[in-house]
């Protein structure tokens, strides 16, 4: 897997270089990765049903801050998720189709001098059963002898497609004493899903000094690809609301209404020890189309050991 990010990050790097927002030289300067899953959340296998993201982080050097020059510092991300009805079995009508989704990218972070951070990057998003995430899906539901999805949801799931996605997020810390800091945030995306968020994070405790924190496409949780931060225990809340112009998942002629306007809560605790850290976080989800009866709860783990 590193092999295959520092293949892509070369080639981005030679992109990003090639309209001089990348260092001459880049490094691999730290990873982190981002389990989802509406089974740790809720205990349901529905809707937006599980995902995992990978980002490793590269650039010539990291000095515990943002830097102030785009493409300096490049996060290239990896990111698969499976989309499906509440009823695996036997859908019911007007409930989303099966998708699963299959995206890597690069994204630059960097910050202006007056401390507004900012994220812009694109990913190239594979939609469909060329993924092979139906019958990966279905081949893991039976090792855990659960019900997987029926042959009749995966031939009717999302067809086969390529996007090419961009993605902009905007946002700033403020400290408002006792380790406590707010950061309100906008993102528009244009491409998969075409939306626009605004929302905040609020963290209690040191999470996120001195580290770079890039947030789950799905949840909005934000999560450290750096090592050796801080150790203590963090608490950590987050709301957004956007509004949804279009989305693949949900495509005409698939018998859902899209839902325009989209809301996530959520929270999570982090604890960083001296060689090990853990972190855990829940996500309330509202429905993302007509026929959702409620919205759903998704938990996220992320788990790091250094021996």
């Amino acid at each position: 897997m590193n092999k295959v990010f520092g293949a892509f990050a070369s080639v981005a790097m030679s992109v990003l270089g090639a309209v001089g927002a990348a260092p001459l030289a880049a490094e691999e300067l730290g990873y982190g990765r981002l389990l989802v899953n509406d089974f740790l959340g809720d205990g349901h296998d529905r809707w937006r049903s599980g995902s995992i993201v990978g980002s490793h982080i590269f650039g010539s050097h990291w000095s515990g801050e943002l830097p102030q020059s785009l493409g300096e510092v490049v996060e290239l991300r990896i990111l698969g998720q499976t989309l499906t009805p509440a009823n695996l079995q036997s859908p019911a009508a007007g409930d989303r189709p099966y998708a699963g989704a299959l995206s890597i990218g690069a994204h630059t972070h960097f910050e202006t001098p007056k401390g507004l951070e900012f994220a812009l990057g694109a990913d190239l998003t594979l939609v469909g059963p060329q993924t092979g995430l139906g019958n990966f899906q279905d081949w893991l539901h039976d090792q855990l002898s659960l019900p997987g999805p029926s042959d009749a949801v995966l031939a009717s799931q999302v067809g086969n497609s390529v996007y090419f996605t961009a993605v902009a997020e905007a946002g700033r810390n403020f400290e408002l004493g006792g380790s406590t800091v707010v950061r309100p945030f906008a993102e528009a995306r244009i491409g998969d899903e075409t939306l626009v968020r605004a929302g905040f994070d609020l963290t209690i405790g040191n999470f996120g000094q001195g580290d770079l924190l890039v947030r789950d496409p799905v949840t909005g949780q934000r999560f450290s690809t750096m090592a050796d931060r801080p150790q203590g225990t963090s608490f950590i809340l987050g709301a957004d609301t956007a509004y949804v112009d279009s989305s693949v998942f949900v495509p005409s002629g698939s018998g859902a209404t899209l839902e325009k306007a989209r809301h996530r809560v959520r929270a999570g605790i982090n604890w960083q020890g001296k060689r090990h850290s853990l972190y855990y976080g829940v996500t309330w989800l509202s429905r993302e189309v007509l026929a959702q009866s409620e919205g759903q709860v998704v938990g996220a783990i992320r788990v790091k050991i250094n021996f």
